[in-house]
């Protein structure tokens, strides 16, 4: 039991520094090759950058200042539980955008290169949200009203944050009459969504197991246990030797594979297991059926 809080600890740990080092990805992207470009994004940080360059207050102030109202409207339609690592997000990306401020003081890295910086800080925006994402964490703004969006209609988090980009990036033509950079806001827009669904992606990808061994039993327990995911036991039987066998089949994150590689090989050394790809996995634990 105790280390079994241990691991969870790590684990918790593990999800926040991912989500601190995404905001400081982020911060340090949409700082060095997009604000100090005049460029309008989506998001809430796009609606920050407007102000700023209304105003001249920092987009750090204006983001947290924002992100503060939708989460106390967030907290009775989605519950503190789905805000705990929000909040964080909020909190870190916040101060990596006040700190890259201070750092670059508005002074792009590459001069004269505007189409060049703001593919160099779309791929680092995605990267980082991208990040954030793979651990179940957030940062606020439109994430929080597409979740609302979600939970109510049959549409997807990435079309209704889709809209509110649109009208986000298109809004910043009253601000500086020119088409140009609304074109280079929505090619960061589609920079960033591209690394940040490969990333997503690429961490989220379910396997399937297929694992014999004369341990099943023990096997299936540390499963439940150590990684909470259910598996199901198949009649098998040996085509050679015709012996009957239970064969364990779980289906888990590909990011799971090694957790789950290493507990079968910690309980029976001489266990065969297969893994696959598989695709459209829905119920508990991974993607909601919706109709």
């Amino acid at each position: 039991m105790k280390n079994n809080h241990i691991v969870k600890l790590y684990n918790h740990t593990q999800d926040y520094l991912i989500i601190i080092l995404g905001t400081l990805l982020y911060g340090f992207g949409f700082n060095a090759f997009i604000l100090s470009n005049e460029i309008v994004t989506g998001g809430v940080s796009g609606i920050c950058a407007i102000i700023y360059f209304a105003t001249s207050i920092p987009v750090s102030i204006s983001y947290f200042a924002l992100n503060s109202v939708l989460l106390v409207i967030a907290f009775k339609i989605l519950g503190f539980k789905f805000l705990i690592k929000t909040i964080v997000g909020v909190i870190s990306l916040s101060l990596s955008l006040s700190f890259f401020e201070w750092v670059l003081a508005g002074q792009p890295i590459i001069e004269g290169e505007p189409f060049m910086s703001i593919l160099i800080g779309g791929a680092l925006c995605g990267s980082g949200l991208g990040l954030i994402f793979s651990v179940n964490g957030s940062t606020g703004g439109t994430d929080i009203i597409a979740a609302i969006v979600n939970k109510y209609k049959n549409v997807s988090i990435g079309t209704a944050l889709l809209f509110c980009d649109f009208f986000i990036i298109g809004s910043s033509y009253m601000l500086f009459h020119n088409i140009e950079k609304i074109v280079f806001g929505f090619v960061e827009m589609g920079v960033s969504n591209y690394v940040l669904d490969m990333i997503i992606n690429s961490n989220r990808q379910s396997v399937q197991f297929l694992i014999f061994s004369q341990k099943h039993e023990e096997i299936a327990e540390r499963i439940i246990r150590d990684t909470e995911r259910g598996c199901t036991f198949l009649e098998g039987q040996g085509g050679y030797s015709k012996n009957s066998m239970k064969v364990i089949v779980l289906v888990a994150r590909k990011s799971e594979s090694l957790t789950i590689f290493r507990l079968v090989k910690d309980v029976d050394p001489n266990a065969f297991i297969s893994q696959s790809v598989v695709r459209g996995v829905y119920g508990e634990g991974f993607d909601q059926i919706k109709t």
